[in-house]
């Protein structure tokens, strides 16, 4: 009789619910403030009204994606100026990296939206079923009338705020109370109701369902931090020198620790700190609050349980003091982040002065390059697109300077005037031409340049182009 193979062990291990302890303490405190502030913001700022004049949207902060503009409060932001928004953009990566490097993955444990949004629903499940043991107890027991009262409850909570959240991100697109009396009166477009669906079905699961394992498996950056830390970021550690070996109280352990799990069972990633760094740390800090309070409880000074650097260690493990915190902060690479965040900042707001309130665009019309006229004279056509950036309309000034023998043509004027209306673009279609027999002798390519003048506010801009054609014989 030969024995049955043996069923293979699977990879893959089912997720173990996490049900964090309520904590407080300073770091909770400030990670509550971070909360209220971050949310605040995203939920008020579409409704913040903003006066910009007539023919203006008067909502502050506003993603116009139809008309391609930017409204942030009395900045405006037009197409040709993402140089503005790839600023910012690489501003916050150079924050990031500041920032990770000075105090480890504090962007993870207080701002990131998964872990705010996470703090939320944690927040609203605790108020609904009970601290983490009235929690163990309700997910170990049977379905019945109570349990499934207390899920629909919390359920119904979460989806709730997850709607408010897909809503407010929408609102940031167009104006925010004509939206969202279409949105109840089923007039909205059919783009708003599946943003806000598909919004609402990712803060539902990874808020309510995923929670740590977003960051842990899908997030990338645990896996990218390690390259802008040191031995001298300051993140949350275990001081297992002053700790070990740990034991309960009475069992007259030498260590401070006293294997009270409070630090493990106020881990919103269900880690054991004590265990060393791990990428499922977030470094939210509450680990510190739990642990000072039982510190406080037993008698032994806080700081088992701390932010510290790995040059810390080495030197509290010979005895010495450890280093002041703003010698970790301020160092080369700290320094360095900040120099390039601050030059780039400046370099935006410097730029965001000296902008001229005109400007232009020159296509040259290809199809065909260009057409010999009855008198032999060879004409081009460009498409100019005049930008007036000004709250009135503008008499824009349209003349050339390269090559005498061009002269310039605006299509439907009897002169060089083409005018612009407020905050708008205007396609203005211009013939260049010159008479046969004149021009350069070089070949069929003459540079020459585009200029518009604002004579109202002393404006000026240019472009540089190209006439095609051999105007000699």
């Amino acid at each position: 009789m030969t024995a049955s193979p043996e069923t293979p062990k699977s990879l893959y291990a089912a997720r173990e619910p996490i049900f964090p302890k309520r904590v407080s303490g300073y770091y909770r405190n400030l990670k509550w403030w971070i909360l209220a502030v971050t949310l605040g913001i995203y939920y008020v700022m579409p409704w913040i009204r903003w006066d910009r004049g007539p023919n203006l949207p008067d909502q502050a902060v506003l993603l116009d994606l139809a008309h391609r503009r930017f409204f942030f409060f009395w900045i405006e932001i037009w197409p040709h100026e993402f140089y503005f928004v790839a600023g910012l953009l690489i501003m916050a990566g150079l924050g990031l990296f500041l920032f990770t490097s000075a105090l480890g993955r504090v962007w993870c444990g207080y701002s990131c939206p998964q872990t705010v949004w996470t703090d939320l629903f944690i927040l609203v499940e605790r108020w609904i079923e009970g601290d983490r043991n009235a929690r163990l107890r309700l997910w170990k027991s049977k379905w019945d009338a109570k349990k499934i009262r207390l899920r629909i409850t919390k359920w119904v909570l979460w989806l709730l705020i997850s709607v408010a959240t897909g809503g407010a991100w929408v609102f940031y697109f167009t104006d925010a109370p004509r939206l969202l009396v279409d949105l109840f009166a089923f007039e909205a477009h059919a783009v708003a109701y599946t943003t806000i669906a598909i919004l609402t079905l990712t803060t539902f699961v990874f808020g309510g369902f995923m929670r740590e394992q977003v960051c842990i498996y899908m997030c990338p950056w645990p896996r990218i931090q390690a390259a802008m830390m040191d031995e001298d970021t300051l993140t949350v550690a275990y001081r297992d020198w002053r700790g070990e070996p740990r034991g309960k109280k009475h069992e007259n352990a030498t260590g401070d620790c006293i294997d009270c799990m409070a630090c493990v069972n106020v881990c919103p990633t269900g880690i054991d700190i004590r265990d060393g760094q791990q990428m499922a740390c977030i470094t939210c800090a509450l680990c510190i609050d739990a642990c000072d309070d039982i510190m406080a409880k037993v008698g032994k000074p806080r700081g088992l349980i701390d932010y510290m650097a790995l040059t810390d260690e080495t030197l509290e493990r010979e005895g010495n003091a450890p280093k002041p915190i703003m010698k970790h902060i301020l160092r080369p690479r700290t320094m360095i982040y900040t120099a390039l965040w601050a030059g780039i900042g400046f370099a935006l707001v410097f730029l965001l002065f000296i902008r001229s309130p005109i400007d232009m665009t020159v296509a040259p019309v290809r199809n065909p390059v260009n057409v010999v006229l009855s008198d032999g004279s060879i004409r081009n056509t460009y498409d100019i697109r005049l930008r007036n950036m000004s709250g009135t309309d503008k008499p824009f000034y349209i003349s050339l300077k390269g090559d005498e023998a061009l002269t310039l043509q605006l299509e439907g004027a009897d002169d060089q005037v083409a005018m612009v209306p407020a905050n708008e673009t205007f396609l203005q279609r211009v013939y260049v031409t010159a008479p046969r027999g004149s021009g350069p002798a070089t070949g069929d390519r003459t540079e020459f340049r585009f200029w518009i003048d604002d004579f109202v506010n002393s404006a000026r801009a240019h472009t540089d182009t190209v006439y095609f054609g051999r105007t000699t014989e």
